[in-house]
């Protein structure tokens, strides 16, 4: 080989406009002259690489190549290491396995099981019903998941925790179909898709849950959060590993997501965390169909290519199954590599053409473009042509590509696997840009679908599109059966535990909180709970604290040192606080999961956490605490996923209230997560304002939650502002924090209470309420009535399904909610206030006995005191006061022609802007 590049001619640039598009599309046609190697000189150099390949073996040469590329760039040579490899199968043909199983059993399966999965939907909406229904996302990736299930997708077994798959939402029908063929659902379920009322008889039209718990395990159409979950999901089972808790070594998760779900934005957020932590048990399988739901997913570009650049760069394994293996003869005849060039070439939007054109037009628009490809393809038929399948519907192919993903070790493994959206769905779907949103096929098509993938049915059959499941004892369900036995079993299948934890008592966590004449705020109150829990002997260890990198804000840095942060690699530095209490300390037996500035992640933790319990066997109890403006708003969503998962947990806003993080400013300030909390059934909310009552809310909690098993999670309202609490807890008040309201005063008499006003606050502004109970007292004469609502929610949860049965059951005698009985005999007026928005405590107005007038923190919040803030957003003592005087004015309690002086006794301003448009 020569030792010196030899002198050249300048040369230009001559790539199309179209091929330098396509390779990368930020390029432009350069005409900078570059010199030129001389073509038999790098002949030699390639010759150079294919025999250390031969010799060495691609790790060795894998670290050549790394030691030239640092060379280079230690001369200054500006390269670019290439992201992408050719448009071409990660795994060439001389490398691949055989196949392990029947190819012609697997392939009429998967035809059942394709029939199946389009006679519901098509069957659903030839009654009228328009329940709707997706036939062309399971069509394009039946193969990519009945591979799977034949070969990989383990299920629980004794000595393993099984495999956790996230399905394409969208393809809920195919997964509807195998479990069909299975025997696990009958044809009345198939028959009533979508119908889901009442629950258990039919079928949820996607993965949820929460209408089939037996069955889901993870809910994955709202795009972009399984795949998030997934990674953190594959993460939590290290965190269990390292902890000792259980062995989840075995486990894999799988997660089949739509290149267009790449776009949003939580699918590829967190995906450098998965190669950070090495996440091998963690397999992706991206169904490349080109196609979004109302067109191509890059019509002018190649989403394969792009995605292998965007995951080959966050250090991920990349395999690609682009061809199928009719594809192999022509790669291998191709000597110069056109064929390889010119698919290159070819943008996704013409590939999708491709798709529903004829052999004939692929022939001229593809082959075509040169001489010599239309001569690789001179002995093929139009009909070969138009037959030559994409990677993705090809077994052999599929399977090597899983294969290769689940041995790679050290980093987690994506999968890019060409298809065509609604393949084998005839000329209504296939790879129509309306595929996604076809519900129904005519009868031609129908039998057009039966004779493809040759189906033993009649045409009066195949019209009717029935239901078909082989005979028990056909080779079919005996492949079938067998097959998932090797692997444990059927999935999914969802299997909660039957253990309970030892919860400790009331008594224990409400000692902690007695600490007279010391300002404690309620987010220290929490601190204080989650550290007498974590050092409880039976519950301890299954508490996971998870933070996003918000942990000194809300005073938790005392559980860095004691129970250490965790991480994979340890600790491999010494910390800058090191000998200090509140030392940052990382191990990988760590029990905090401290997730950065990240609060999807965080969500992602706390759910897989919070699901454990029917996932891998093991109950865990995560209390995810984050600055509260960063939650309802900026990760509802997932927040609801949770809620569809059956998650439990404790979510905590450490930072609560419009007025109480006072020095943040607008975008910080949160006084409506209790409103949204709302919205979600099976989220209980609580807004304490002394720490015995968040006490008594996180015993019950884990009571209802661990010890009883109900599948509630909690949201908790907790504040960073210090002020002096209650000695002691008053006797008897645990029923009312429960259930949303107690009053602080219960000795006074019903009869007293009841010709006076009642004040309600909550959380903080509690305080101020109980001020103004005082001014009413000594400056206007009124004596007045101070209730604690722990929980605005649950009070009208329960009054409104009092309400409902009384409305349903008008021979009965009527019943009467908690706040009804509790509020009997008072007249009122009642004044509410409190730092949440008003419509929080406007949901218990149609309940109210009577006159209720309620104060908020409606509008942007701003950052001043919160003398300052209280007095703007109108929730203060004072105008406490003034707003129940003027209740009572209404009543002809209190004259009226005096609250204009109220007014400018109180200090309060008329005519200042309404804060709810400042």
């Amino acid at each position: 080989m020569a030792s010196t590049l030899q002198a050249a001619p300048a040369v230009r640039r001559t790539e199309s406009p179209q091929a330098a598009d396509v390779a990368n599309p930020t390029d432009e046609v350069s005409d900078v002259t570059v010199p030129a190697i001389d073509p038999q000189e790098m002949d030699e150099w390639l010759e150079s690489v294919d025999d250390l390949l031969h010799r060495y073996g691609p790790e060795a040469l894998s670290q050549l190549l790394t030691q030239l590329y640092s060379r280079a760039q230690a001369q200054n040579v500006p390269v670019v290491p290439a992201l992408t490899t050719p448009y071409v199968n990660t795994i060439p043909p001389e490398a691949e396995h055989p196949f392990p199983g029947d190819r012609d059993i697997e392939r009429r399966l998967r035809s059942i099981i394709r029939w199946n999965a389009m006679a519901m939907v098509v069957r659903g909406n030839q009654n009228g019903s328009g329940v709707g229904g997706h036939i062309s996302t399971f069509a394009s990736s039946a193969v990519l998941v009945e591979v799977g299930f034949n070969h990989f997708f383990h299920a629980p077994t004794a000595d393993h925790t099984g495999d956790m798959v996230y399905f394409q939402g969208h393809s809920s029908p195919g997964m509807y179909a195998r479990a069909f063929v299975e025997g696990r659902l009958t044809e009345e379920n198939l028959n009533n898709f979508r119908r889901e009322l009442p629950r258990g008889q039919g079928l949820s039209s996607y993965p949820h849950p929460w209408l089939m718990p037996d069955f889901w395990q993870f809910p994955t159409v709202s795009m972009g959060l399984g795949p998030i979950c997934s990674i953190y999901h594959a993460r939590f089972l290290r965190y269990v590993q390292h902890r000792n808790l259980l062995e989840t070594s075995k486990s894999r998760v799988w997660s089949f997501i739509g290149d267009g779900e790449i776009d949003e934005p939580e699918t590829l957020g967190a995906i450098s965390m998965a190669s950070r932590e090495k996440l091998d048990n963690l397999t992706w399988v991206v169904n490349c169909n080109l196609q979004r739901l109302d067109g191509p997913v890059r019509s002018n570009g190649k989403i394969i290519q792009e995605l292998e650049g965007i995951f080959r760069g966050a250090g991920w394994n990349v395999i690609k199954i682009v061809w199928g293996s009719e594809w192999d003869a022509l790669f291998e005849a191709d000597e110069k590599g056109l064929l390889a060039k010119a698919l290159a070439e070819v943008v996704d939007g013409q590939f999708q053409k491709y798709s529903v054109e004829s052999g004939e037009f692929i022939r001229k628009d593809f082959f075509g473009r040169h001489p010599e490809l239309l001569k690789l393809v001179e002995n093929l038929t139009d009909e070969q042509i138009r037959n030559m399948r994409r990677g993705g519907h090809d077994a052999l192919k599929v399977y090597n590509g899983l294969r290769a993903a689940v041995e790679f070790k050290g980093a987690p493994t994506v999968v890019l696997a060409h298809t065509i959206k609604g393949f084998g769905l005839g000329s209504e779907a296939e790879g129509k840009n309306t595929a996604h949103n076809t519900k129904g096929l005519a009868e031609a098509s129908l039998l057009a679908m039966r004779d493809r993938f040759e189906l033993p049915f009649t045409d009066e059959q195949a019209k009717s599109a029935i239901f078909y499941r082989p005979p028990a004892d056909s080779p079919e369900m005996k492949y079938l059966h067998d097959h998932r036995k090797k692997l444990g079993g059927y999935l999914p299948a969802r299997t909660p535990t039957k253990d309970r934890l030892v919860i400790p008592d009331v008594a224990t966590f409400v000692e902690t909180m007695s600490d007279a004449g010391k300002d404690r705020s309620t987010t220290g109150v929490l601190g204080t709970i989650l550290r007498v829990l974590m050092r409880d002997k039976n519950i301890g260890k299954r508490i996971v604290p998870i933070i996003p990198d918000e942990a000194r804000t809300f005073g938790m840095e005392g559980l860095f040192q004691t129970y250490g942060i965790y991480s994979s690699k340890g600790q491999l530095y010494t910390p800058v606080d090191a000998g200090s209490a509140m030392s940052y300390k990382e191990s990988t037996t760590g029990q905090v999961l401290m997730e950065g500035i990240n609060e999807a992640g965080a969500m992602a933790s706390f759910v897989a956490a919070g699901t454990a319990y029917a996932n891998i066997g093991l109950n865990m109890v995560p209390f995810y605490t984050y600055y509260s403006m960063f939650g309802f708003q900026r990760v509802g969503d997932l927040i609801w996923l949770a809620a569809d998962s059956r998650c439990k947990g404790f979510l905590c806003g450490g930072t609560s209230g419009r007025t109480t993080l006072n020095g943040e400013g607008l975008q910080h300030e949160d006084g409506h997560s209790q409103l949204i909390a709302s919205t979600v059934p099976n989220l209980l909310a609580y807004d304490p304002a002394y720490g015995y009552e968040l006490a008594v809310i996180v015993q019950d909690g884990l009571r209802r939650m661990y010890a009883e098993g109900e599948d509630i999670l909690y949201y908790l309202s907790v504040y960073n502002e210090s002020y002096q609490m209650p000695d002691a807890m008053p006797k008897g008040v645990e029923t009312g924090i429960v259930k949303g309201l107690y009053p602080l005063d219960p000795a006074v008499p019903a009869k007293k209470r009841a010709t006076r006003p009642q004040l309600l606050g909550s959380g903080p502004i509690l305080r101020d309420v109980i001020r103004a109970q005082k001014i009413l007292a000594e400056k206007y004469g009124v004596e007045a009535d101070v209730w604690s609502v722990t929980s605005y929610n649950e009070l009208k949860r329960d009054a409104q399904a009092t309400a409902r049965w009384n409305r349903l059951h008008p021979d009965q005698k009527p019943k009467a909610s908690y706040l009804e009985q509790t509020l009997a005999g008072l007249k009122g007026p009642f004044i509410s206030s409190s730092d949440n928005v008003q419509l929080v405590a406007e949901q218990i107005r149609p309940y109210m006995p009577g006159q209720y007038i309620v104060l908020g923190t409606d509008g942007f919040g701003r950052s001043d005191t919160r003398v300052t803030l209280r007095r703007h957003f109108e929730i203060d003592a004072e105008c406490v006061v003034y707003t129940t005087l003027v209740a009572l004015s209404r009543e002809g309690q209190f004259d009226a022609k005096k609250l204009p002086q109220v007014l400018k006794d109180l200090g309060v301003d008329p005519d200042k802007i309404d804060p709810a448009i400042a």
